[in-house]
C-alpha cells in the first residue's frame, strides 16, 4: 500500500476480529504488519460508529480526477500507438498539471485501457488484391496431385515506413481485432517452383514468379 492509501476493508475486518478476540493493539499491529496508530484509529472508529468503512475524504486525492479521464481516454484512443511518455507530455500541457509517467500509466488503467503488443497484419493495396484474385481464379481447378508438385520459396517480412508503426497499442481487451490496432507489414512476393528432384536424377524445374 502506498503512503496515504486507505486500509482495505478485508484488512480492517481482520483488525476488528482480532480486537474482539481480546488481542492487544500492539499484537494486532505486529501480526498484520501495520503501525500501532493505524490499528488504534480503526478500532476507535469501530467503537464510535460500529462500522469499519472509510470516512469520506480519506486517502490521497488523485491528480487527475473523474472529469479529466474522458479527455485522456479520447486522446489515447485517437493516438493508440503513442508511447506513455508522449501521452504524459501531452497531458502536462493539456491539463496544466505536473504529471509523471507512472501517474499517466495508472490513469490509463482507470480509463479501462491497457498497453498491448500490436497484432501484425499484412498490408495489401488494391493492385495486390486484384493480382491475388486473378491468381486464385487461374488456379481454382488445380487438383491435389498438381499442388503436390509445387515448391514454395521461403518468405520474409519487413516493416514499411507508413501506416501504424507502433509495436504497442493502447486499447481495451475487446478491441484486439479492431483494424486501427493492427501493425501493418508487407510481405515479399511469393515464388512458385513447378517440378522437383526425384532420387539422384535431376528433373526440369519450371519457375513461376508471381507477385501476389
Amino acid at each position: 500500500m502506498g503512503k496515504g492509501s486507505p486500509i482495505p476493508p478485508m484488512l480492517r475486518r481482520k483488525i476488528v476480529e482480532q480486537h474482539q478476540k481480546g488481542d492487544s493493539q500492539r499484537k494486532i499491529a505486529k501480526n498484520l504488519k501495520l503501525t500501532s496508530s493505524t490499528v488504534h484509529n480503526i478500532i476507535q472508529r469501530f467503537r464510535e460508529s460500529g462500522t469499519i468503512s472509510v470516512r469520506n475524504g480519506q486517502g490521497r486525492k488523485t491528480i487527475l480526477d473523474a472529469r479529466d479521464l474522458p479527455a485522456l481516454r479520447r486522446h489515447c484512443i485517437t493516438y493508440r500507438n503513442a508511447t506513455v511518455m508522449e501521452i504524459t507530455t501531452w497531458a502536462q500541457e493539456y491539463f496544466q498539471k505536473t504529471l509523471s509517467v507512472n501517474t499517466i500509466h495508472r490513469a490509463i488503467r482507470r480509463c479501462r485501457l491497457k498497453l498491448y503488443r500490436s497484432k501484425k497484419k499484412p498490408y495489401l493495396n488494391m493492385i495486390q488484391k486484384r493480382r491475388r484474385f486473378l491468381w486464385d481464379k487461374a488456379h481454382l481447378k488445380w487438383t491435389a496431385a498438381k499442388w503436390k508438385t509445387v515448391l514454395w520459396s521461403d518468405e520474409s517480412k519487413f516493416e514499411v515506413l507508413f501506416g501504424k508503426l507502433g509495436r504497442h497499442v493502447i486499447r481495451t481487451k475487446e478491441d484486439k481485432d479492431n483494424p486501427s490496432c493492427y501493425q501493418r507489414s508487407v510481405q515479399k512476393p511469393a515464388s512458385l517452383m513447378f517440378g522437383g528432384f526425384e532420387g539422384l536424377e535431376k528433373r526440369n524445374i519450371n519457375g513461376a514468379d508471381k507477385r501476389l
